[in-house]
C-alpha cells in the first residue's frame, strides 16, 4: 500500500465527519480483494457504517455475501453512497439513521434489522467520537459525557437487545483503539472509553462462551477516516500517521479484512481477543 498525501486544508467542523469531503478519499476496498462467500447469508448490524472503517467493513461483508444494516448519525450523502457500493457488490443494505446514545433508538434499529432480514448473526460496534485537549482541565463535561455515551454505552444497549436473537456460531466485534494500550495525552477521555471496550470485550466473551457466541475486537492505529479531519487542525493532519514504524497512516481497506476474519469460521477458536492493526506499534495485550 502506497503512502498518501493528505491535504492539510480540509478541516471539518462537525463530527463524525463526511467522507465525500476528504482529500484524498479513503480507500474502502482493494480491487484485488476476492470474496469467497465467507459470510454468505449472514446478517450484520453495524454502527458508524456510513464512512471510514465502518463503510469498508460493510463493503467487505457484502463482497463476502452478507446482508448489512448500517446505523449512521446524520451523514446522508455518505450513507447513500455506502448503500450504493454495497448493492454494487450484490449485497442488501438497510440504512438506519439515528443517535446511538439513545437506548430506545438502538433497540428500534435492532428490531428493524430483524424485521427486514429475518435474523441477525453479527454485531459490529464501531461508532465513536473524540475531542482532543492539551490538558485534563480542558475537557468539557459535555464532551466527556458525549464521548462515553457514544463510544461505550451503545455497546451495552445493542448487545442487550440482540441477545434474544444471537445463537451459537454468531459473533460480536468491537472497535477499540491503539490508544487503549499506549494511552494518549491529548485524548484522555477517548482513550479511556477504548480501554473500557477492551474490558467489555474480554468480560462479554467469557459470559457468552457457553452459548457459543464469540466476542472479539479490533484496535486500529492511525487510519485515514472522516473522524481525523473532523478532529484535528491542518498541522496535525500533515503529520498524521507518520510516527508509526511503517511511516504512514493506514487505509480502511487495510483494517476491514480483520472484521471479516473475526465474523467468519476462520476464527472459530478465537474469543476475547484483540487484533492490532496499527502500522507496527508494539503494544501489550
Amino acid at each position: 500500500m502506497e503512502n498518501i498525501t493528505i491535504d492539510k486544508n480540509q478541516e471539518q467542523t462537525v463530527q463524525p465527519g463526511d467522507e465525500f469531503k476528504m482529500n484524498p478519499e479513503p480507500l474502502t476496498i482493494r480491487e484485488s480483494y476476492k470474496g469467497s462467500d465467507k459470510l454468505k447469508n449472514k446478517v450484520a448490524l453495524l454502527t458508524g457504517g456510513d464512512s471510514g472503517i465502518g463503510k469498508s467493513v460493510a463493503v467487505h461483508f457484502a463482497r463476502e455475501g452478507a446482508k448489512i444494516a448500517i446505523i449512521y448519525l446524520n451523514e446522508e450523502k455518505d450513507a447513500l453512497q455506502t448503500k450504493i457500493e454495497i448493492e454494487n457488490e450484490g449485497g442488501q443494505c438497510l440504512l438506519l439513521k439515528g443517535d446511538v446514545k439513545n437506548e430506545q433508538f438502538c433497540k428500534k434499529a435492532l428490531d428493524n434489522t430483524i424485521a427486514s432480514f429475518g435474523s441477525l448473526n453479527c454485531i459490529i460496534n464501531n461508532a465513536a467520537m473524540q475531542f482532543p485537549t492539551e490538558h485534563i482541565e480542558e475537557i468539557e463535561t459535555e464532551n466527556l459525557h458525549t464521548t462515553f455515551e457514544t463510544n461505550i454505552y451503545p455497546y451495552f444497549y445493542i448487545v442487550k437487545a440482540a441477545m434474544k436473537h444471537l445463537k451459537k456460531g454468531d459473533t460480536i466485534i468491537n472497535t477499540t483503539s491503539v490508544t487503549a494500550y499506549r494511552g494518549s495525552e491529548h485524548l484522555i477521555d477517548y482513550a479511556s472509553t477504548k480501554g473500557a471496550i477492551v474490558s467489555f470485550t474480554r468480560s462479554l466473551s467469557k459470559s457468552l462462551a457457553e452459548k457459543g457466541i464469540r466476542v472479539n475486537a479490533v484496535a486500529p492505529g492511525p487510519i485515514w477516516t472522516p473522524l481525523i479531519p473532523a478532529t484535528f487542525d491542518g498541522e496535525k493532519l500533515e503529520k498524521f500517521g507518520k510516527d508509526v514504524p511503517l511511516g504512514r497512516p493506514g487505509q480502511p481497506a487495510e483494517v476491514a479484512p480483520a472484521y471479516v476474519y473475526l465474523a467468519s469460521e476462520d476464527s472459530s477458536y478465537m474469543t476475547g481477543q484483540v487484533l492490532h492493526i496499527n502500522g507496527g506499534e508494539i503494544i501489550g495485550g
